[in-house]
């Protein structure tokens, strides 16, 4: 799992992040600016003198990079890093490329080291792409459209389903992809699907910014045909969610059912299921604006981590813009009430990667809990403004 630094109370608070935001629109540039305070404590020497960024902004964290975590700090706050700093980060993981295609998951701070990741590939894609969106720069993407293709090609799918899959008996690549790394997820698995259909239409942008819209037709159409498979195998319309996994663990994925709203990959009928469902079990899933993997009192069936701890009823920032995004179908004012929740939640106790059951927190001056809360509730105000717009053009 994500070996970053455990200590609880006695941490070292983040910079000030001032007082917590009054509103959604506030909160987005706060979640954001609250990232770029922290990035000084973060900021690592890395080869040919670059600066390259930890996951953590906290004197005790472990000296790796992490692929995930650059790609959510880029999708947050990337005009937090210079140019300069962009490109040292996308060149470090790219370079660590292995010969059969895989990303790794984590790297030393020389670009060596690192086990391939399941999701390696889908977040290296996601760097490339909000670099791009950036920068606007096509080399940017064009010496990389090879490793990524290669890489795309080399995550382990089912013959049958299309769909991501993990092998029974030891996994090579880390179980689960992001943030479930601990879980031992065997058969098909939704979150890693997922983020193999915004990998295949994220290369499908990058490929059409070049002018290659065949090449982009291809990998668009691939996303949609996984996007189905995932529709297909893994809804339980019963609670109104999506499965975790076809085969061990094949439980209801609470981050993954609202991922799959923010991503468009639910039917309407689905996305409004599952946003009934977070605003009917609310307050069993949700503490301080954090989400939990999984719905009230359960854990995982099989997991490396301890019950109430982490990814086994920890309660999470990461996914809260998607939370969010989704409770905004059915209720505006509790999807708000849950952005500010968090905000107000990490200016009187600072920024944690997750709370525990008993109280305690895990991971001081985690900059994904910040950033990628500010993406999503970024799109929210996008979809909200897209909203208002078509009322009034109705009345017209």
């Amino acid at each position: 799992m994500n070996r970053l630094s455990h200590t609880s109370a006695a941490a070292a608070h983040p910079p000030d992040l001032g007082p917590p935001p009054h509103s959604l629109a506030e909160a987005a540039t706060w979640l954001a600016d609250g990232a770029a305070r922290l990035l000084p404590g973060a900021r690592r020497p890395g080869p040919h003198g670059a600066s390259l960024f930890l996951p953590q902004a906290d004197p005790s964290a472990p000296p790796l990079l992490r692929l995930r975590d650059f790609a959510a700090l880029l999708e947050g706050c990337a005009a937090a890093l210079s140019e300069a700093e962009l490109r040292a980060g996308l060149k470090v993981f790219l370079d660590a490329q292995a010969a059969d295609g895989t990303f790794p998951d984590s790297l030393r701070l020389d670009g060596t080291g690192g086990r391939p990741a399941l999701d390696g590939v889908h977040e290296m894609i996601a760097a490339v792409w909000c670099a791009f969106r950036r920068l606007g720069d096509p080399a940017l993407i064009e010496p990389n459209i090879p490793a990524l293709v290669k890489g795309l090609r080399a995550v382990p799918r089912d013959a049958r389903t299309d769909l991501v899959s993990i092998a029974p008996g030891p996994a090579k690549a880390r179980c689960g992809g992001g943030f479930m790394d601990a879980v031992r997820l065997r058969g098909d698995v939704l979150f890693p699907s997922l983020l193999h259909v915004r990998g295949c239409q994220q290369l499908a942008d990058l490929l059409q910014s070049l002018g290659r819209d065949g090449d982009a037709d291809t990998w668009r159409a691939e996303g949609q045909h996984v996007g189905k498979r995932i529709r297909m195998y893994f809804w339980d319309k019963r609670p109104g969610l999506f499965k975790a996994a076809a085969g061990n663990c094949a439980q209801h994925d609470l981050w993954g059912s609202a991922l799959a709203v923010y991503l468009n990959v639910a039917t309407s009928g689905q996305l409004i299921a599952i946003a009934k469902y977070f605003q009917t079990h609310y307050a069993e899933v949700v503490r301080d604006g954090h989400l939990r993997h999984l719905p009230a009192d359960e854990c995982w069936e099989d997991t490396e981590a301890p019950r109430g701890t982490g990814q086994n009823g920890g309660y999470w920032a990461v996914p809260v813009g998607w939370l969010a995004y989704t409770l905004d179908i059915v209720s505006p004012d509790l999807a708000e009430r849950t952005v500010l929740d968090l905000a107000a939640a990490f200016a009187a106790d600072g920024v944690w990667q997750c709370l525990n059951e008993d109280g305690r927190r895990e991971g001081p001056n985690y900059l994904a809990s910040l950033a990628l809360p500010a993406a999503g509730v970024r799109q929210m105000l996008v979809r909200r403004e897209k909203r208002l717009e078509h009322a009034f053009l109705a009345t017209v």
